[in-house]
């Protein structure tokens, strides 16, 4: 089963366009409009799509690929050991992504606290004793979709707050609209009075300025432009060198947590696509699909814990980088080693990494969205469906 070197460019391609896809879940930080379509029931549909693609293509194609490439005509095992080899490799796949899984809850640190409840409150309004809170709460890290303690919590908060920002955004504007029509109604009233104000003029002014400056953290950061809706709490006065090494060691932790949470995703649609093209468009889909929520998952509570969009955006963009990284690595692997057995050995391994991923990571993430399996089960036979005809149609143009 010869591999085609002139897919490497597309095989590369594919994964680039796939990793990217997480910044378009990671833009939901710079719409918070966006964020309120994404409801629980979209993102268990798009996580059980994916999961269908990813588990059809895995036992219908990539594990076939595995034998057929360990067989006499190709690595020069009989078919009897081709399939034995193949069968070995794929549940080595799945325990390497179960390793995958220990690193990422061990560099990780598995910190993430989730206080639901009072998360607006320390969001929106800091109280005094800042230096309190930050000996109580944990540093906010990104985290993979998969990896929340309670993502239905999660998501009902973040809308929340995308629900109080909206509103802070609409009260802002009509601040400023009757600000405009009070100063230029101030005006009048001046030239006509001969620019004198009465005592009783003054003070309802100074009462209408104190009751705006209740929600002064949200409309002022609303208001300057560029600025974020909300302000991260002021650093402690007492450790601000232990606060700064905490948070740049648990930044690097968090961002090699991600790189090899989704490492073995670019490497899957690398090995996919270098073989044929046709199946790795429709993985390279597939997981571009579960990328964008998983982009909104890594970035909005980076924005929401920091009150830095781009900080968050970048975060989101983050997670998707180590898809190309992988795909570059297993070139580079592959390009000092063409031989049919460690292209076997790649699709056996691609193939159970697949099956974990969508059995340990995706499915129970989407069921924990859609606990009633109102679209679950549909959107995974859906994502077969959509696989097995694609398959269907690039062999039938294959073979005309």
């Amino acid at each position: 089963m010869p591999v085609a070197e002139g897919n490497v460019g597309v095989a590369i391609g594919l994964v680039c366009g796939a990793g990217a896809a997480t910044a378009i879940g990671a833009s939901a930080v710079f719409f918070p409009s966006i964020v309120k379509l994404a409801s629980r029931r979209v993102l268990a549909g798009s996580l059980g799509l994916s999961a269908g693609v990813m588990t059809y293509v895995s036992f219908v194609e990539i594990f076939f690929k595995a034998v057929d490439a360990f067989g006499p005509d190709n690595a020069g095992f009989d078919e009897a050991q081709a399939y034995n080899l193949a069968t070995l490799t794929f549940f080595c796949g799945i325990v390497l992504m179960k390793l995958v899984d220990i690193l990422v809850k061990w560099f990780s640190g598995e910190t993430h606290t989730h206080h639901h409840e009072d998360m607006g409150d320390v969001q929106i309004s800091w109280n005094e004793n800042v230096a309190e809170q930050e000996e109580t709460q944990e540093v906010t890290t990104p985290h993979c979709i998969g990896c929340a303690e309670d993502p239905v919590a999660e998501l009902e908060e973040w809308q929340r707050m995308a629900d109080i920002e909206i509103e802070a955004n609409r009260e802002q504007e009509e601040t400023i609209e009757n600000s405009a029509n009070n100063d230029d109604s101030d005006k009048n009233s001046d030239e006509e009075s001969g620019g004198k104000i009465s005592n009783e003029d003054f003070r309802d002014n100074n009462e209408s300025k104190n009751q705006t400056g209740s929600n002064v953290v949200v409309i002022e950061n609303a208001a300057a432009p560029g600025n974020d809706l909300f302000s991260p709490p002021p650093p402690s006065k007492e450790h601000p060198e232990h606060q700064k090494k905490k948070l740049v060691n648990m930044g690097l932790s968090t961002a090699l947590a991600i790189a090899l949470h989704n490492f073995p995703e670019g490497l899957a649609t690398f090995v996919a696509a270098l073989s044929d093209p046709s199946v790795g468009v429709v993985l390279a889909v597939a997981i571009g699909i579960h990328n964008i929520p998983e982009g909104l998952c890594v970035a909005l509570p980076i924005y929401y814990a920091t009150g830095n969009r781009w900080k968050g955006f970048m975060w989101g963009c983050l997670s998707g980088v180590s898809e190309p990284v992988a795909a570059l690595l297993g070139w580079a692997v592959l390009a000092n080693a063409m031989s049919q057995t460690v292209y076997a050995t790649l699709f056996g391994l691609v193939a159970g990494m697949m099956v974990m991923i969508s059995f340990k990571e995706l499915l129970p993430t989407a069921h924990r969205y859609d606990p009633e399996d109102t679209v679950v089960t549909y959107s995974v036979v859906v994502g077969m469906a959509i696989i097995a005809i694609s398959l269907v149609l690039f062999n039938s143009l294959g073979s005309a």
